[in-house]
């Protein structure tokens, strides 16, 4: 077990739900030294739990102190060190009538238990060495979520693909710093133990891994929290409709009367499961009208942090520019092609016969010549959100910004703010050893210099921790996980 202060008391016994109560079955967890005996004092079956082996299951009855039976039951014994807290833990399948669940934990707690608090579960199998504090935090990943992508990141983490990276890492750095500090014992002999051009070399290619980590994380976070996707352009241009229309429900409201929108109003949506998270802006454009005017100022909030910026113009509006930062894809989308297909067809019908054969209609003209750019390469998707045209295209578009094959490869790919701020800092701290290297440092100066990229490196796995760090990750769990 690790040498840390445990967040609650490891010798309780605790006892939780760990499935959500009001269903067909629930699970309750009883974990720690007393859970076999709290767990004998109501169950009857055909012997005692403590008679029984490891990783059994036994049919029996739950009962109170005056014996009535309280409900039939499922018991699943594992015993320590064999389970998934490396305590011995009892596991009792009851029908999920809350009454049933509430009576199991009252005469657990009536014979010793405590109700576990949220994550502490998790937390007692961090502590005793059953997996890692990047594990640890992917158990609440893969339980929230709701995409098969975001389950992809969660479920490479949490089997250890992400540990095993870091920990290479770590151990690189850790056999630099063990020569470096060598050197130091043997300082007045003034020999080498590491070679200099060796240790740049694997200083490069540990900065080259953890920058790749860190790029990686613009795609993890997009989808473990949805793509956030801002649609921007000048009142009227249809962005409310369109909003709607890929959400299949009317969250925004419609009006023709400019500046109706004077908020951002979100939808989401998954696209080839990916979620996508549509953001409705105030139009674009100069107003004296004061709420207005705070409604766009949101609207450029929405889009510097946006992952995508659908930029939506109509045939009859003039382009407003969009001022995005570099790293936001910008997709552009001409809405209302319907209007040019009807004022075509209109204008094709009032021409006159002598004219059909000499003239052409410019209505129909900047129709036909809409509807042929849009097999061109200028990167415009032309709709109409009103009708449906080109919603397809557009969310092919939207899913081809959005390179899963990194996840289908099995790359580790990073989620967790606090492992990409992590990452960062080792980042920071190997350009310093770098250029200590370069500049020809002093040994003790240069190993100080490693000792800093390995303590945020430690960090995210939980080498390094403290309390507070723990008991603000285990909270966010919920109660029984």
């Amino acid at each position: 077990m690790r040498h840390i202060s445990p967040i609650s008391d490891p010798d309780d016994t605790i006892v939780a739900p760990a499935t959500a109560e009001g269903g067909a079955l629930c699970v309750i967890r009883i974990c720690g030294a007393d859970a076999v005996g709290i767990a004998d004092s109501m169950f009857r079956g055909r012997r005692p739990l403590r008679e029984a082996a490891t990783h059994t299951l036994h049919y029996g009855r739950i009962v109170d102190a005056d014996g009535r039976t309280i409900d039939d039951v499922v018991v699943a014994m594992m015993l320590a060190p064999h389970s998934y807290t490396g305590d011995d833990t009892i596991e009792i399948s009851a029908h999920g009538s809350r009454y049933i669940v509430s009576e199991i934990i009252r005469l657990a707690i009536a014979a010793g238990a405590r109700m576990a608090s949220p994550g502490e579960f998790t937390a007692r199998a961090f502590l005793a060495g059953r997996l890692d504090l990047s594990q640890a935090e992917a158990v609440a990943d893969t339980i929230a979520a709701d995409s098969q992508w975001s389950l992809a990141i969660a479920s490479t983490q949490m089997r250890g693909g992400y540990s095993e990276l870091l920990a290479g890492l770590r151990t690189r750095l850790l056999h630099l710093t063990s020569l470096l500090e060598l050197e130091l014992d043997f300082s007045e002999e003034d020999v080498v133990f590491a070679d200099r051009k060796q240790l740049r070399e694997i200083l490069d290619e540990v900065q080259r891994q953890t920058r790749s980590l860190i790029d990686s994380f613009a795609l993890g976070n997009a989808l473990k929290n949805g793509v956030a996707v801002a649609i921007a352009g000048r009142p009227n241009v249809g962005k409310s409709t369109l909003l709607n229309r890929l959400c299949g429900d009317d969250r925004a409201m419609v009006s023709d009367i400019a500046g109706t929108t004077r908020d951002t109003v979100e939808a989401e949506t998954r696209i080839d499961g990916v979620l996508f998270r549509f953001i409705d802006t105030a139009g674009l454009r100069n107003t004296d009208d004061r709420l207005e005017r705070m409604g766009i100022e949101r609207t450029h909030e929405a889009i510097d942090k946006a992952h995508i910026v659908l930029h939506l113009t109509t045939p009859d509006h003039d382009d407003e520019h969009i001022d995005a930062a570099a790293d936001r894809r910008v997709i552009k989308v001409l809405n209302k092609i319907d209007l040019l297909r009807e004022d075509a067809q209109q204008n094709s019908y009032s021409a006159a016969e002598p004219h059909a054969a000499s003239e052409t209609c410019p209505v129909a003209d900047s129709w036909n010549d809409a509807t042929a750019a849009a097999g061109s390469n200028d990167g415009i998707v032309r709709i109409s959100a009103k009708c449906g045209d080109g919603i397809d295209e557009l969310r092919r578009r939207l899913r081809a910004t959005v390179d899963t094959d990194r996840l289908s490869e099995g790359s580790v790919t990073v989620s967790n703010m606090r492992h990409y701020e992590a990452l960062r800092r080792a980042d920071e701290a190997l350009s310093r050893a770098v250029t200590a290297l370069d500049d020809n440092l002093p040994t003790e100066l240069l190993s100080e210099e490693i000792r800093d990229i390995l303590r945020p490196l430690g960090e995210i796995t939980g080498e390094i921790t403290s309390d507070d760090i723990l008991a603000s990750i285990f909270s966010k769990f919920c109660i029984g996980k």
